[in-house]
């Protein structure tokens, strides 16, 4: 089922005038690899509406593109530097991978790559940076719990190496150590946290929904190796959490945009100025605008 068409009897309560209310709405950016670009769409639709979130709740790239909009970057910006994005600013292969063994190694891809690249967009001055509050989650490696960081919950890890941890790809990067704990991406437990946000006084909620659909093509999966495999095999899980999550939720109003990402992968980079626009289109529509 595509949670992008609500059916009638779906539990989601709809909410209008985004702009206007006693309340502004929180928003919860799921993740999605490349697909998250989407995300920066989706603020530009929100700028031009005149939509300012009272807060920003993020999962993987949902949890870098709500710290570079809280941190004051505009839409406009966001956009120049997806569409200047190379395969080599995140992703550089971890050679140890390849040799003899190398199925012991944490990961496909080095990590320092990815966290260089966050360094260089997010501000010098971390969370203190930040205009309005970003919660951001990952995974505990250990006893699988959901670990929160940002105001109000673990703060001693830096923005950086929040956003890092809640990106870290099991596979793909290494996960994020810190005290004597391992963290990896946040969307393995809570890809789309919309009771985060109720949790933290949200009157409405706008949710962007950028992962992966309920069905892909086996054979591409197959094709792709062990990776994909894997890849896709999380996938299902997570859309599964989603799909219970948005269908059955009966907390504060939301507002769920599901842009037409379906087909599309992890790493897609020949796809981005598509992310930009559907983002953009998808959440104009559920806008009204």
């Amino acid at each position: 089922m595509d949670l992008g068409e609500p059916e009638s009897d779906r539990p989601v309560r709809d909410f209008g005038g985004f702009g206007g209310g006693s309340s502004r709405p929180w928003l919860v950016l799921g993740g999605g690899g490349l697909k998250g670009m989407a995300h920066v769409g989706a603020f530009q639709a929100l700028e031009e509406a005149g939509v300012r979130p009272a807060g920003i709740v993020g999962t993987s790239i949902g949890a870098l593109i709500g710290a570079l909009a809280a941190s004051g970057m505009s839409a406009a910006e966001m956009r120049e530097r997806a569409l200047s994005l190379r395969r080599r600013d995140i992703v550089r292969l971890n050679r140890g991978a390849v040799w003899i063994n190398g199925i012991r190694e944490v990961s496909v891809f080095r990590g320092d790559t990815l966290r260089e690249y966050f360094e260089e967009l997010l501000p010098a001055g971390g969370w203190n940076a930040l205009a309005i509050p970003v919660l951001i989650n990952a995974v505990d490696l250990g006893d699988g719990s959901l670990q929160w960081f940002g105001p109000g919950d673990r703060d001693d890890v830096s923005l950086l190496d929040a956003v890092y941890a809640s990106a870290a790809l099991p596979v793909f990067y290494p996960p994020f150590e810190f005290d004597g704990r391992a963290y990896v991406d946040g969307g393995i437990s809570r890809s789309l946290p919309l009771e985060k946000a109720q949790e933290e006084g949200a009157e409405r909620i706008v949710a962007i929904d950028v992962g992966s659909g309920e069905t892909a093509d086996a054979g591409e999966v197959v094709k792709q190796g062990m990776i994909g495999i894997h890849q896709r095999v999380v996938s299902i899980m997570a859309w599964q959490r989603r799909h219970q999550m948005v269908s059955r939720w009966q907390g504060v109003p939301l507002k769920y945009v599901r842009p037409r990402l379906d087909g599309y992968g992890t790493f897609d980079f020949d796809h981005v100025a598509y992310f930009l626009e559907e983002g953009y289109r998808a959440t104009r529509e559920a806008l009204g605008t």
